[in-house]
């Protein structure tokens, strides 16, 4: 038996729109069908380009620091970095631990996520 990663979900206020700044990030397109309340990038990808990405509403805000996040490696962090702000993520911080060195942002709902050097 194996066990591999099919989807990273987010939970949030609106799934179209966040499902919009994610594809513009990632460079894929949201799948046919996204609503408000529902919608995904690569599920229905015939390239089987893992993993999908799902946004899901949900009733409560997000109230705290992200116990996971989506860390996304470049060989362009300040370009990223650009693309990530200019499609309405805030940047939280630059770092640089043992060598390693990436940029925290939030998404437009407040979610974190890290572009590393690749």
């Amino acid at each position: 038996m194996t066990v591999s990663l099919h989807a990273v979900t987010f939970d949030c206020d609106d799934a179209l729109a966040l499902a919009r700044f994610w594809s513009e990030l990632l460079g894929r397109s949201v799948d046919d069908g996204g609503n408000a309340d529902f919608a995904t990038i690569g599920l229905a990808d015939e390239n089987n380009l893992r993993p999908a990405w799902m946004f899901v509403k949900v009733p409560e805000a997000k109230s705290a620091k992200n116990r996971c996040h989506p860390d996304l490696t470049t060989d362009d962090r300040a370009a990223a970095v650009g693309r990530a702000t200019a499609a309405g993520a805030d940047r939280v911080g630059d770092f640089d631990e043992g060598g390693v060195r990436w940029t925290t942002l939030l998404d437009p709902e407040g979610n974190e996520f890290d572009i590393i050097d690749g």
